[in-house]
C-alpha cells in the first residue's frame, strides 16, 4: 500500500479545543486547510554569493589612538615610569613620549581597536593621567 495516507481519527470539538479539530494523522502532525491536507515541511533554501556577502565580517575599527595629555600634578619622572611599566616602551622611547607630553600638550602613546584604546584610557586613568581615545584619521 505505497502511497496510501496513515489512518486518521477524528477528534470532536470538544476535545480538541477548537482551532485545530478536524482529521489528525496518528503519526505525523497533519492538518485541514482551504479543503486539504497540510503537513509541515522542510523547505530547501538555495543559497547564492549574495547572501554570503551579507554575512562578510566586517574589517575591524582601526585605527583608534590613546593620548595623553599634559597636567601640572605628575613628575616627568612619573609620567616615564608609567609609560615603561604600561605600554613595555624603553627607557628612551617613553622619555621621547613624556617630552611630547610636556613640551606640545599631549602625545599619542598607543593605537589599535577602539576596546583596546579604551583599556588603555583607563589604565592611564588609574595611574592618575589624563588620557583620551581618538579616531586616528590620516
Amino acid at each position: 500500500m505505497a502511497g496510501m495516507l496513515p489512518p486518521f481519527r477524528q477528534f470532536d470539538d470538544l476535545g480538541s479545543g477548537g482551532r485545530n479539530s478536524g482529521p489528525v494523522c496518528a503519526t505525523t502532525p497533519l492538518r485541514w486547510q482551504h479543503g486539504h491536507v497540510t503537513s509541515p515541511a522542510p523547505l530547501e533554501i538555495e543559497r547564492t554569493e549574495s547572501a554570503e556577502e551579507v554575512f562578510a565580517v566586517p574589517e575591524p575599527d582601526v585605527p583608534w589612538v590613546t593620548i595623553v595629555h599634559n597636567d601640572p600634578v605628575n613628575l616627568m619622572s612619573y609620567v616615564t615610569y608609567v609609560f615603561q611599566s604600561y605600554f613595555g616602551y624603553s627607557k628612551d622611547k617613553a622619555t621621547k613620549l613624556m617630552m611630547d607630553v610636556h613640551h606640545k600638550g599631549r602625545a599619542v602613546v598607543s593605537s589599535g581597536t577602539r576596546e583596546e584604546m579604551e583599556r588603555d584610557v583607563q589604565a592611564m586613568h588609574g595611574y592618575g593621567l589624563w588620557a583620551t581615545l581618538q579616531h586616528d584619521r590620516k
